[in-house]
């Protein structure tokens, strides 16, 4: 591709700096050296690259050169560094202002397109300037780690590096919001954030990803990204510590949760009575998480809660008596099953229901 010829409004006064410093042997005033820095912010909003403005510099110089006087070239040369210097400076000042003006532009947009405050119609077209098609379906991979992240840390870079090497544009916005990763992706590419939650799960020493559902519309972006949030709740609650958590597979979990009263009065019915236990609700509370997360495999139960088979037979048997649910029986499992999972989403007994 040819490039662009710098028109001559960028050298004006150039030559005549040259020529007088050349004859006095003076340096640049200070309205000189600001003249060439707002040349160089205009040549930079202009989109000129500043190699061929240093070269188009030096090629004017050379045409200036004074002739026949040995003496004034140490001052020509002098002034020719000024120049080129000030006009740098003016240009990496655009440069810079243009970097922060496109950033906070970029983080206005991920906050509206997270958060939904914006016009949908409006967002969408904001979005292709950022690779998004928001027409189409889209899904959001959340990563938490054991600290917080901004976008300019070394981690979240390392991450997106992996990303592009693997899958080039494709369509990825990679940023961060409230301290953690976040990864959009269109819907259909889900290899992209499986290798995503990979990269940044080693990235972040072990950290926890969340992979929302694939939502298609403009608001497709912000269901998805509150469903990997909720998700990553969720697994704090539980207790679960996968590294890579699926929205579409812990359905079950927001469906149990949906009507708070409802789970309330089921956890305050069926478990309440454990309270009445030497040593409290907790202690018999874990036996049956340990005894359903294990298949209801007495020996394997145990052996989490370090406890021999006896003690937690008698645990077993001490809920029956307490509650009147044998978690032994299906008839009752299911039911104790349910409140236990209620207790840790409602995060009872250590909140008061």
């Amino acid at each position: 591709m040819a490039e662009r010829e710098i028109p001559e409004e960028y050298l004006e006064g150039y030559a005549r700096i040259l020529e007088e410093v050349a004859a006095t042997g003076r340096r640049l005033s200070r309205d000189e050296l600001d003249s060439r820095r707002n040349l160089g912010e205009r040549a930079a909003e202009a989109g000129f690259g500043l190699r061929a403005l240093v070269r188009t510099h030096l090629t004017a110089a050379r045409d200036a050169w004074p002739r026949g006087r040995d003496d004034s070239a140490e001052e020509a040369l002098a002034a020719v560094q000024q120049v080129v210097d000030a006009f740098a400076e003016g240009y990496e000042r655009a440069q810079r202002l243009a970097v922060r003006q496109e950033e906070a532009a970029r983080r206005e947009f991920i906050d509206d397109l997270l958060y939904g405050r914006s016009d949908l119609g409006l967002l969408a077209e904001r979005a292709e300037r950022f690779g998004l098609r928001l027409s189409h379906e889209h899904a959001v991979a959340v990563a938490r780690g054991p600290v917080a992240y901004d976008e300019g840390d070394a981690v979240p870079r390392r991450v997106e590096q992996a990303l592009i090497s693997r899958f080039g544009d494709r369509s990825i916005l990679l940023t961060t919001k409230d301290g953690r990763l976040l990864c959009v992706a269109p819907g259909h590419q889900g290899e992209v954030l499986t290798y995503f939650a990979k990269q940044a799960h080693a990235a972040t020493d072990g950290g926890q990803v969340a992979v929302g559902r694939p939502q298609s519309g403009p608001g497709g972006v912000v269901q998805s990204y509150e469903e990997a949030l909720s998700t990553l709740e969720i697994a704090e609650r539980l207790g679960l510590d996968e590294p890579v958590l699926r929205a579409a597979e812990l359905l079950v979990y927001p469906v149990l949760a949906r009507d708070r009263q409802a789970m309330t009065d089921l956890v305050r019915n069926t478990l309440g009575p454990l309270t009445s236990a030497r040593g409290g609700a907790r202690p018999l509370l874990d036996t049956l998480t340990a005894y359903f997360d294990s298949g209801c495999v007495a020996a394997e139960a145990a052996r989490r809660l370090a406890l021999s088979v006896r003690a937690l037979t008698y645990r077993l048997e001490r809920i029956h008596k307490l509650t009147g649910a044998n978690p032994a029986e299906p008839a009752h499992r299911y039911m104790l099953q349910t409140a236990v999972i209620g207790a840790r989403l409602l995060a009872w007994p250590d909140e008061v229901l």
